[in-house]
């Protein structure tokens, strides 16, 4: 069923864009509006994307599914190395039909770049091929992200002091960029491709929990996550023997499950540890979100569904009204 507010025109490029720190009810909310105009939820969370982690990253249950089309969930394997470049892609070509249909769009997500690359634009990166990548990867194997971030800083110092010396993704990214196109990641960066939404074509919502709440929930939840076969899906995706620098690996929660695996963590421990880094992560979102994702209006999380009705109706008659 949809409320009496549903889209009218058949060509309305409006967006709910909400976000907020993992755990904070974000899904439930989307559920909720998608049902009240006919939405359709488009994932906005990098790791979400991934097929071979539904229980880890929280991703919406069959049952909500059933409650509302969903868009960019779990469709990705965990080999892939996925992009927020590959989301924006595919992520447009879904909202294009969304509003052919003449429907709105509720991007969900707690993805800020992500979100960035809709309402701003994206920096316009040379293709790596798949040749290149596996090159740079296997001479990768046996040196430390530590001696990589330094490899880095003669061919790419600007890129390098912007990067922390543990981040091996993103090093490794840029160390492919160079070796692919010859030109340091720095310099490719002045030029950035036009945002898809206009500003008065999209609202944005930030899901701010009381922190000592958040806490809880995110340790309840990796609890949950446990007693719903978390450690059965890390499992699996370890038999599959993937590279250790591909995002899957590095989801929240993967590393110290993969530790008890290998019988260097208890589980006790294991859980401890991931509870602490997902809370870390959350803290980053929330700096994230003040410095990053200043057009988004937070709002408390049983004010969310009121907040984004709001923002919706006030999206559709042309005067947002967050």
């Amino acid at each position: 069923m949809t409320s009496g507010r549903q889209v009218e025109s058949a060509r309305l490029r409006r967006a709910l864009l909400i976000a907020g720190p993992t755990a904070s009810g974000k899904s439930a909310v989307a559920v909720e509006l998608a049902r009240r105009f006919d939405a359709t939820i488009v994932n906005a969370d990098s790791m979400q994307v991934y097929r071979d982690l539904r229980v880890l990253t929280a991703r919406p249950t069959p049952q909500e599914e059933k409650r509302a089309p969903h868009a960019l969930f779990g469709v990705v394997d965990g080999a892939v190395n996925y992009s927020v470049g590959l989301w924006l892609t595919e992520a447009i070509g879904i909202a294009e039909q969304v509003f052919d249909e003449g429907r709105p769009v509720i991007f969900v997500g707690g993805s800020g770049l992500y979100f960035r690359a809709l309402t701003d634009g994206l920096v316009e990166t040379p293709a790596v091929p798949e040749a290149v990548r596996a090159a740079v990867r296997e001479k990768s194997e046996t040196r430390s992200t530590a001696a990589l971030h330094e490899i880095l800083k003669g061919f790419d110092p600007a890129t390098a002091a912007r990067l922390q010396p543990n981040d091996r993704q993103r090093v490794l990214r840029a160390l492919e960029i160079f070796e692919a196109s010859g030109a340091s990641l720095a310099a490719l960066q002045g030029v950035r491709v036009k945002p898809f939404f206009g500003s008065d074509e999209w609202a944005g919502l930030f899901l701010a929990p009381e922190r000592a709440e958040l806490d809880l929930a995110i340790n309840a939840r990796f609890d949950a996550m446990l007693r719903k076969g978390a450690l059965e899906e890390i499992e699996a995706l370890a038999g599959r023997r993937l590279a250790p620098a591909l995002p899957v690996m590095r989801a929240l929660g993967v590393p110290q499950l993969l530790a008890h695996l290998d019988g260097r963590m208890s589980l006790e421990d294991a859980a401890a540890r991931a509870k602490l880094e997902t809370r870390r992560y959350a803290k980053r979102q929330f700096t994230w979100a003040r410095h990053q994702m200043k057009a988004f209006r937070w709002s408390k999380p049983v004010e969310a569904v009121e907040m984004g009705s709001l923002a919706i109706d006030g999206l559709v008659a042309g005067s947002p009204e967050l």
